[in-house]
């Protein structure tokens, strides 16, 4: 409404140029990698790393993949300073999953946990699973026996069942059963939690009064025993896609050896020290764990491509190379620029290497302003593992590109000191010289540098586009991402409208304000949106078309700074 103004005065007003739609922040990423566990090729959208766990297990545990290792870590640092991502498992035949019909699960609860009777008098019969009728002792009616059955190799699930001791084969008599439990403690079946692990003892120590003491962390549910002590809660696959569980010791297996190597080429170990594990030793191109990139990871990547179906804006696979993995890094390419909403963030090289060259050649294999590449790989703190772990640069990036987005706007360089920083990471597996980020920037490569007090950094944000234009850059192809799905998102509702000025205004009267306040925040220079007559033509009209133009001068980051130093002589005017 126009204001009244006939006499003179002060008028304020308000004009809310803020306005952001809601969701657009909070579209999230999508990581396509293998994990612990979880449905196969199928697209879940989790909010926390807690669902992650829940869903696709953790890799912090002996016999743990190096390339599941990546997908958690990355996922954990990434949801970090996000509360959204979608997450694709993929798998190989050959090692995740059983590799016959006739093939049977090992996992055995005398290697995995304890488990007590709840009260005085009542005796266990076996500590294992329920074997041949001649390895009981004769029970009696007092007495106690369980039993493990239902194993699922692929969610890691099985029925835990109390059976009274003086029963047989023939004739069992269940006294309680517990389904679809499991080995995983971020889960509600947990078996801790399902059965209890409290347990109310008498400490009688020869220097003190005896005194009664409660121990464990869950209730007991189980009118008759309680879960003691779980040894070591390891749900991987061996060779023969079975499941199995780690020794008492919990100690990680060496490389090659012990019942977790031959599946992953070593679990998560290979080089192992008493501080760090030096992964990219263990990884070449022709031991990916039992992993084919090419084949394994397309079909995620053609998933992902229903717009309708999965909103993400960034996309990632970590291990997938420019050097090595060229059929799915074209599919991942194919992917983001059919959808055009999507960034790809994608490792040069498999493993680190001290050549340069090479890793500038590798950036050569992919031409695109929706994608970007970042070298070298980083030790990063594993504080689940009580170690220092090698990954890959596409491990950490996503978990800067969600800081930079939470601090400040998908518009802004997710470089420099103030928002590519790397906090997880310990070192670089090389320090960087200046004329080291000068090969690899002029090759489209964004260092990854090192610099006293300020830690390892993110010191570039190129795509891999070879054309210089705006779309060069990592702030404005994100840029143009965000506008695109607001458009998108906003303008769905017209579909089916009548072409007419009011529809029109419609648009305008969202898309306008938006735009101001992306101006506002820095992330534009200047914009216009047209959407009238003068494109909206009788022909458009009469092809069902609704045609809008908007053009923008994307705001540019600084990434030089030049400061002209230019000294006088005695006297000299310094003018205006």
């Amino acid at each position: 409404m126009a204001e009244n103004i006939v006499s003179p005065g002060v008028f304020t007003r308000e004009n809310d140029l803020s306005f952001i739609p809601q969701g657009v922040a909070e579209i999230g990423a999508a990581i396509v990698g293998p994990t612990v566990k979880g449905p196969v090729n199928v697209p879940i959208k989790v909010n926390s790393f807690s669902d992650y766990a829940a869903t696709f297990g953790t890799t912090f545990k002996s016999g743990s993949s190096y390339y599941e290792f990546f997908t958690s870590i990355a996922a954990e640092y990434y949801l970090r300073n996000s509360g959204a991502l979608t997450v694709v498992r993929v798998v190989s035949g050959s090692t995740f999953g059983p590799a016959s019909a006739s093939a049977t699960c090992s996992l055995d609860p005398a290697n995995a946990f304890d488990v007590f009777t709840l009260a005085d008098g009542v005796i266990m019969n076996s500590a294992g699973t329920l074997g041949t009728n001649s390895a009981l002792a004769e029970g009696t009616t007092d007495n106690l026996r369980y039993e493990i059955s239902n194993v699922n190799n692929e969610t890691g699930t099985f029925t835990f069942s109390i059976r009274r001791g003086d029963d047989t084969e023939n004739r069992k008599i269940y006294l309680e059963q517990y389904n679809n439990v499991n080995l995983d403690p971020n889960t509600t079946n947990y078996i801790g939690r399902a059965v209890g692990t409290q347990r109310l003892t008498i400490q009688d120590a020869a220097s003190a009064d005896p005194f009664l003491q409660l121990s464990g962390d869950y209730p007991n549910i189980s009118k008759y025993v309680r879960v003691a002590n779980i040894r070591d809660t390891i749900d991987y696959l061996d060779t023969n896609g079975d499941v199995r569980v780690g020794s008492a010791s919990g100690s990680l297996p060496a490389a090659g050896s012990g019942s977790a190597g031959g599946a992953f080429g070593g679990g998560l170990g290979g080089d192992v020290s008493a501080t760090e594990f030096k992964m990219f030793d263990q990884i070449t191109e022709t031991n990916v764990q039992g992993l084919d990139p090419d084949t394994d990871y397309t079909t995620a990547f053609r998933l992902l491509k229903n717009q309708d179906e999965y909103d993400i804006n960034l996309l990632i696979a970590p291990g997938m190379t420019l050097t090595n993995h060229g059929t799915a890094v074209a599919e991942a390419k194919t992917t983001v620029e059919d959808r055009g909403d999507v960034f790809l963030v994608v490792d040069p090289v498999l493993h680190d290497t001290t050549a340069l060259g090479t890793v500038t050649s590798a950036a050569n294999n992919l031409v695109s302003s929706y994608a970007a590449t970042y070298w070298p790989w980083v030790k990063v703190a594993a504080t689940r593992l009580n170690r220092n772990v090698w990954v890959p640069p596409s491990v950490v990036i996503p978990g800067v590109l969600s800081y930079n987005d939470a601090v400040a706007f998908e518009w802004f360089a997710p470089a420099g000191l103030t928002r590519g920083g790397i906090d997880i990471a310990v070192q670089a597996e090389r320090k960087l010289t200046k004329a080291n980020r000068d090969t690899l920037y002029d090759g489209r490569v964004n260092p990854i540098a090192t610099f006293p007090g300020q830690g390892v950094t993110v010191f570039g944000q190129k795509t891999l586009q070879k054309k210089a234009t705006s779309l060069d850059r990592v702030n404005v192809r994100r840029l143009l991402i965000n506008l695109k799905k607001f458009i998108a998102s906003t303008s769905r509702f017209l579909i089916f409208e009548n072409n007419t000025s009011a529809t029109r205004n419609r648009f305008l009267s969202t898309v306008n304000p938006y735009m101001e306040s992306v101006q506002e925040n820095q992330g534009l220079y200047a914009f216009r949106v047209v959407m009238d007559e003068t494109n909206n033509t009788p022909d458009i009209i009469d092809q069902n078309i609704l045609k809008g133009d908007i053009f923008i001068q994307p705001a540019r980051a600084a990434e030089f700074i030049v400061v002209d130093f230019n000294i006088l002589p005695t006297g000299a005017s310094f003018g205006d």
